[in-house]
């Protein structure tokens, strides 16, 4: 055995928590997930920070906030700074074999073996099998360090995408649950969707032709999730089956939600509304995680390297911004930080405060949605965050701007770097065009025409 734990960490792009079976949906959409989830300890409020996926991993993968690594654009210039150090590179410190699956973005530094396999579009059938696909790659290569795991511990990271749109999941799953006519003439619900001139040429590259019923469209995003699902058993029995199972950590964590029907975000993941800032997170780990358990406590992304060193009984000098949930699994903290500073930047570059009872988001430029500059929802009364309450509670305004300006300047103190937010440039992608001084020029900028066009916008980070 090991002398360390191995570590298999999946990381599932726009995976909705609040869509998955052990979280509560209403579809059975997770079974295997579910009992994985029975056997390891559950966490009900882990969120990301930082919004999308490149910030979200940077987070994910380093234990720090924005702030230290200096990431929070999906577009981001150049790689992470040298002085913060990635999972992968702790690992290998001490001895690991690294293999990251599918991801390539500024935090995946550090592995031995990078491996990619096919997340974006269809297949000939018009399908995208992108789990099987992840599994065709992985599955050679967890063998092989399972074949050298008792002479070297091994870390596997996976990017799995199936929730990441365009939603096309393999038959069965496409009609899982939905049995009705997607193209009914008289539901008029994809005619504001398919109306959004930014996006509405990328859906018509994946969705049916004649579309009319989102119901439809979201059953195909839940179909994805079940498809993913399925094909993750497929890793849970290698494990098995092998016999290294119970001696690794296993972690299933989401980069960010997604935005389905929801704040006319259509079937994409920006806005800083709880759909898009809220993820799953499971550790299962036997004799130091227990089983069954349901953590109720608040955490973030920061705080997954810090226990997974602790769990691994792996020893550093780093100072993480982030702490190890082993109190909260214990129940020695109720929580950590339940009120925090939010921030996104991939399609709209806005930035917020969150508490229990309140969210804040400020736009730092006109966005592509004319949404109002400044929004305000108590998310305890409004969970689905409808009504914006700037109006009539501004003095809930200053209060929560001035705890989050204060964070800023208290942040911007501690690493002597400034808020990264606030100095991204051409974060879209178009450059000279610098921030968007209206929200018609958003409009008429920005633009995503098919999968692949989508697939480059994220391989770009990873070049520049």
């Amino acid at each position: 055995m090991a002398k360390q734990p191995n570590i298999v960490l999946m990381g599932v792009d726009s995976l909705l928590a609040t869509h998955m079976s052990c979280y509560g949906y209403h579809r059975h959409t997770t079974p295997h997930i579910d009992k994985f989830a029975e056997s390891g300890t559950l966490f009900e409020k882990t969120y990301s920070a930082h919004i999308p996926t490149t910030s979200a991993y940077a987070s994910m993968l380093t234990g720090m906030d924005t702030f230290s690594t200096q990431v929070v654009a999906l577009r981001h210039q150049g790689p992470l700074r040298e002085e913060v150090k990635t999972l992968a590179e702790i690992l290998k410190g001490v001895g690991y074999d690294t293999t990251c699956v599918g991801f390539g973005g500024p935090s995946a530094r550090g592995f031995d073996t990078y491996l990619e396999f096919s997340g974006w579009g269809p297949d000939d059938t018009g399908r995208s099998p992108k789990a099987e696909n992840l599994n065709k790659t992985t599955l050679p290569e967890l063998n092989r360090l399972i074949d050298q795991s008792d002479e070297k511990p091994f870390f596997l990271f996976l990017r799995h995408m199936d929730p990441h749109s365009p939603y096309l999941p393999p038959a069965p799953y496409e009609r899982m649950f939905y049995h009705g006519d997607e193209c009914d003439p008289s539901n008029k619900s994809m005619e504001p969707v398919m109306s959004f001139k930014p996006f509405c040429d990328y859906f018509a590259s994946w969705m049916p032709v004649g579309i009319t019923d989102k119901d439809y469209v979201i059953a195909q995003y839940d179909g994805a999730i079940a498809y993913m699902d399925a094909c993750i058993q497929t890793l849970f029995n290698a494990l098995e089956t092998r016999g290294v199972l119970d001696e690794t950590i296993v972690i299933i964590n989401g980069d960010h939600g997604e935005t389905l029907y929801d704040h006319e975000c259509w079937f994409d993941h920006h806005g800083l509304y709880d759909v898009t800032l809220h993820v799953p997170l499971i550790i299962r780990y036997p004799g130091r995680v227990p089983a069954g358990k349901r953590v109720s406590g608040y955490n973030q992304h920061k705080d997954l390297v810090p226990t997974l060193l602790e769990l691994a009984d792996i020893e550093t000098d780093i100072a993480f911004d982030g702490d190890s949930l082993t109190p909260l699994i214990s129940g020695e903290i109720a929580s950590y930080d339940s009120e925090f500073y939010i921030t996104e930047c991939t399609w709209m570059r806005k930035h917020g405060w969150r508490t229990p009872e309140w969210k804040l988001i400020v736009a730092l430029e006109p966005d592509f949605h004319f949404k109002p500059p400044v929004e305000l929802y108590n998310i305890i009364q409004d969970p689905d965050e409808n009504e914006n309450l700037v109006e009539t509670h501004p003095d809930i305004v200053n209060v929560l701007e001035t705890r989050m300006k204060n964070w800023i300047l208290q942040r911007e103190k501690e690493t002597g770097l400034p808020n990264p937010i606030m100095n991204q440039g051409d974060w879209h992608g178009h450059k000279g065009v610098g921030p968007f001084k209206s929200s018609e020029q958003a409009y008429d900028t920005m633009h995503i025409g098919n999968p692949g066009e989508a697939a480059r916008l994220q391989a770009k980070s990873r070049d520049e």
